[in-house]
Formats: structure tokens, C-alpha cells, sequence
């Protein structure tokens, strides 16, 4: 054991959870939920990555950690016409999805089969909107938001994990000192789960809860299994799916969106600088699992204190956490040159935000990009 297996567990906890918890605020806040309901679902997310990362980690002795689903929760954040009760019924639907894809070879050799560029294309359409309104908030508050650019700007060149840690500091001292914050409890509450029962509204279930299960799986649980593979380990992919899905069953009950393998955080726990010997860089898992269950003590306390900030300073919070993501998936979704057409359109629709049959621009976008790619093909042949 080496103290840099605990530093690496705790930096990426802290890096996970403060780098998008505005994020999953603002998906709490976009379906209406209560500020009992937010801080359930940020608590039952902390529980998941918990649980799930000391059980997969202990299990197969890999540094096998998890995370809640980012570009699930900027899908989620992005819509509109959903309550409480019907996300819950498309997080349950993508839990089952997650579940029967681990049970089922096909299911699992289908979404492989899935062009990696017209996924990274939706998913690019779902984040754009976020990176976008950074400079809309900077214009209607240029005081509070624009020192905020600058200093991602420059702190990113030192560390791209820290840098939106350092900009949630800086944003949250800017608006005390500016007199921006919002009433502050006397006592802050203290952690609870509640309990919100699913409403199975076929416009939700296809229009977020679909699009929810493949963003998870393209640009979550995928590349964390590449990452785990990259280090030279050999993940259970089977049982990795079983018991993530299965914690988002459970976890979907409290408002909680999808559990799924880390991808960028999971690179802090995995490589030498964790440990120079890959069969002992397991004891990651277990610690990071105990940062999560300290951060869910304190979940509710930090959801009050993060929904007194101002809004625009929650998008920008949001925004510049999602950049890098952003370029990611524009990376991917332009490098084939063969699908470059269907990949663009693809991100046009989604970032469109337009919205038929009730059915959200996520779906939309990857209904058009699949049926530019078969024309195409159907052309060349």
C-alpha cells in the first residue's frame, strides 16, 4: 500500500462528483424536482458509486471505479415536458436496458455495432447547448462570469482535472463576496433519500430513456472499459454491466439517473502513478467507494448550498465542465471522414433542441444520422 493509491482515489472522487454535481442540480431542476428530491437523487448517486466500485474493485482486484452518467444528466437537463415521476420511469427503462444487455451477447454485440461517430455526434449535439450558454450567461453577467472563463482558461493548462474544481471555488466565493447568493438554511438538512415512484410515459421512455441507455453505454461504459484495458487489465464486462445496471435499478427509486464505469477519472486510479505495479493498484477502489459514502454525508448540505448560487452561475459551472467532453466527442464524431455527413447531421438535429410527437431532439438526431448512414451505403452500392 502507498499513499498515492489513497490520494489518487480521493482526487478522483472529488474531481467526479465537484466537477459535474452543478450538472446533475440543473437535470434535478429541469424535471421539476423539489429540493428533498435533488439532494435524494445527488445522495442515491453517491451511495451507487459506492457500493458498485468496492464491489467490483474488492471482486476482481482491478481499480474498477464508477461514476454517474454526465452526458445522461446533461440529456436530462436539456429537456423538457418531464416531472419527477416520468424520469424515473426512463431511468428505470435504461437500468433494464443496461441489465439485458449484460445478460444478452447480441444486445451487447449490437450496441458495439453502433457507429462510433454517429453516437459521439448525438452526444456532441446533447453538450453543445451546455458549452454554449457559458457566453450567454457571460453577457448577462459579465462580472460574475467572465473572471470565471478566465481562470478555467489558465488553470486548465495546469491540471484539466482541477480546473473546474478550481473554477466551483472561485465561482462560489465570487457570488458571496458580489452578494449573489440566495438565502442559505439556518441548519442544513440532513441526508435523505426519498422515494418516487415511476411514471411509464411512452414519450419519455423513447425520447429519454433510450437515448439516456445509449449515451451511457457509447460514451460512458464503453470507453471506462477501454480505459481499464489501456492499463493492461482485463475487465469483466458481463458483471460490470450487472451489478452497475442493477444499482441504477435500485437507485432510479430515489431520482438517481444511471451508474456506469468511470471513463476520464477512471485514468487517475489506473495508471503508475497510482502504483508501479498493476496488481496493487485495486486498493483504489475501495477507498474511493469510502470518499463517496464522506460525500453523501455531506450531499445534502452542498445541494443547498449550490441551488442559493445564481442560475447563470450554475450554466456556467455546467458549461465549462462539459468543454472537454465537448471536444472529445467532436473529435470522434468527425474523424471518419465516410460518415462525417451523417455524424454532422446527427449534431444538427440534437443541438436543435427541436421536439415531435413529444419525443426529445436526442432521439431525433440519432433517427436522421442512422438513416443518412443507410442511404449512403445504400448509394455505394
Amino acid at each position: 500500500m502507498r499513499a498515492s493509491v489513497v490520494t489518487s482515489a480521493v482526487v478522483a472522487a472529488l474531481v467526479g462528483f465537484g466537477g459535474t454535481l452543478a450538472l446533475i442540480i440543473a437535470a434535478a431542476q429541469a424535471v421539476g424536482s423539489d429540493p428533498a428530491q435533488t439532494s435524494s437523487a445527488v445522495i442515491g448517486l453517491c451511495l451507487s458509486m459506492a457500493v458498485t466500485s468496492a464491489v467490483l474493485g474488492w471482486r476482481y482486484r482491478m481499480p474498477i471505479i464508477t461514476a454517474w452518467s454526465t452526458p445522461g444528466a446533461a440529456l436530462i437537463a436539456g429537456s423538457h415536458g418531464l416531472t419527477p415521476h416520468s424520469a424515473v420511469g426512463a431511468f428505470l427503462l435504461a437500468a433494464v436496458l443496461i441489465l439485458t444487455t449484460a445478460a444478452v451477447k447480441p444486445l451487447g454485440a449490437l450496441v458495439q455495432r453502433l457507429p462510433v461517430a454517429i453516437a459521439a455526434a448525438m452526444l456532441a449535439g446533447v453538450l453543445f447547448r451546455f458549452c454554449t450558454a457559458v457566453f450567454t450567461s457571460a453577457q448577462a453577467d459579465p462580472l460574475l462570469v467572465l473572471p470565471l472563463i478566465a481562470m478555467f482558461l489558465i488553470a486548465r493548462r495546469i491540471s484539466p482535472f482541477g480546473a473546474v474544481l478550481m473554477i466551483l471555488a472561485l465561482g462560489i466565493a465570487l457570488a458571496f463576496f458580489l452578494g449573489r447568493v440566495g438565502p442559505l438554511p439556518d441548519v442544513f438538512p440532513a441526508p435523505a433519500l426519498t422515494i418516487i415512484w415511476p411514471h411509464f410515459d411512452m414519450e419519455a421512455l423513447i425520447g429519454i430513456g433510450v437515448p439516456l441507455y445509449i449515451v451511457t453505454m457509447a460514451s460512458q461504459n464503453l470507453p471506462g472499459l477501454a480505459v481499464l484495458q489501456a492499463a493492461g487489465y482485463r475487465p469483466p464486462t458481463p458483471p460490470i454491466l450487472a451489478v452497475t445496471g442493477l444499482a441504477s435499478l435500485v437507485t432510479a427509486f430515489v431520482g438517481s439517473l444511471s451508474t456506469n464505469l468511470a471513463a476520464i477519472t477512471a485514468s487517475i486510479c489506473t495508471g503508475p502513478d497510482t502504483h508501479p505495479d498493476p496488481a496493487r493498484r485495486w486498493p483504489a477502489s475501495p477507498f474511493y467507494a469510502l470518499s463517496y459514502v464522506v460525500l453523501a454525508i455531506g450531499g445534502a448540505s452542498l445541494v443547498a448550498l449550490i441551488t442559493a448560487l445564481p442560475s447563470g452561475l450554475i450554466a456556467a459551472f455546467a458549461g465549462l465542465a462539459l468543454l472537454g467532453p465537448l471536444v472529445n466527442a467532436l473529435g470522434t464524431a468527425m474523424s471518419d471522414g465516410a460518415r462525417r455527413f451523417p455524424a454532422v447531421l446527427t449534431l444538427a438535429v440534437t443541438a436543435s433542441g427541436v421536439s415531435m410527437l413529444g419525443i426529445g431532439s436526442a432521439f431525433w438526431g440519432l433517427a436522421a444520422g442512422l438513416m443518412a448512414l443507410g442511404i449512403d451505403r445504400a448509394g455505394r452500392h
